[in-house]
């Protein structure tokens, strides 16, 4: 899920935008302590001079000592931070500020994509997809407990289907508050209809609130763009799955309705490990049972999901044939 040309070029206005913002803000502040401190002018004067007077002796001498211009620098620097202090402002008050301080919104680090431009993109992403209708339907606000039932009981555990689906979503706000931790994980699983997918695209709504970066896929939407990223012959095709693996939360909702060979379980075992060394958080929801996930995606993804992610079993009726019966929301 690449940024086509047009969402690329979306993103990197948002950030001429960012820094424009910022340098009409430095200028303005420039202005009002030019006003206000005169002594604030003299001080920048010596610097263009200082700094005149150095790039000449560079020129005429390439490996001119220039400490004693250095140490200039910083003595004026202090004098400057002391007169902004001295009429009540932060030493730091004409330094430029950066909404990340990171990349200095440019976007990049070391000519990689920085932390931000990730979460922006992500955020794009989402924006331009399905799942932002999605959203605004299935989300914590509209997400009720009625449609489990009090005298369907668990075997395993003897608790209620309603029972179960309040420890599910305190487990599900838990995992909020910890995304970016070691091992926060969740493995959202039952028979058809009782609400995991649901639950995930509560949890991703939130998120995404919480400004993290978050992507859906559906298990087969995800391994065909996986299967594209490894045949693909260009460079963009190399780096189509890059948000896959970085974004703070993916969400993979229906796991096991795909087309399943040996390609699926190795990527997603890649995928799955990928995302736990990172301490990038993935949510899982299928119908499968553990030991069907064992069969059908080898030993290695069983182990990482029972080791690294909180198993999370809903029970009760399937809540599409309620709400047809007796309309609503969940």
């Amino acid at each position: 899920m690449p940024l086509n040309n047009a969402q690329y070029e979306e993103l990197m206005r948002t950030y001429d935008e960012i820094r424009e913002r910022h340098r009409h803000e430095l200028e303005a502040r420039t202005e009002e302590i030019a006003a206000k401190i005169p002594g604030i002018a003299l001080l920048n004067d010596r610097i263009g001079s200082a700094s005149l007077e150095a790039a000449k002796k560079r020129i005429l001498d390439p490996k001119a000592d220039l400490s004693a211009f250095y140490k200039e620098l910083e003595e004026i620097a202090d004098q400057r931070i002391a007169l902004l202090q001295e009429h009540g402002y932060p030493g730091d008050y004409l330094n430029p500020t950066y909404d990340c301080p990171l990349c200095h919104d440019t976007g990049l680090v070391d000519g990689k994509r920085c932390s931000c431009f990730r979460k922006k993109e992500a955020a794009l992403l989402y924006k331009d997809s399905k799942a932002a209708d999605l959203l605004e339907k299935e989300n914590f606000r509209h997400f009720s407990f009625d449609w489990y039932s009090d005298t369907i009981k668990s075997e395993a555990t003897g608790r209620s289907a309603r029972e179960t689906a309040e420890d599910a979503v305190k487990k599900a706000r838990l995992f909020l508050s910890r995304i970016g931790e070691e091992d926060n994980n969740l493995f959202l699983c039952g028979n058809t209809g009782v609400g995991k997918s649901f639950l995930s695209h509560c949890i991703m709504k939130e998120a995404l609130d919480r400004s993290y970066s978050a992507l859906y896929f559906t298990a087969g939407e995800l391994f065909d763009l996986l299967a594209d990223a490894r045949f693909g012959r260009s460079q963009e095709s190399l780096t189509r799955e890059l948000p896959v693996y970085e974004c703070d939360l993916l969400v993979i909702d229906d796991l096991g309705t795909e087309l399943t060979n040996s390609f699926v379980a190795v990527q997603l075992f890649r995928l799955l490990n990928d995302r736990i060394l990172r301490k990038r958080s993935t949510i899982i929801s299928t119908n499968l049972t553990l030991n069907e996930l064992s069969g059908i995606y080898t030993e290695r993804v069983f182990s990482r999901i029972t080791s690294h992610y909180t198993i999370i079993k809903l029970i009760g009726e399937d809540i599409r044939i309620q709400k047809k019966l007796k309309g609503g929301s969940v």
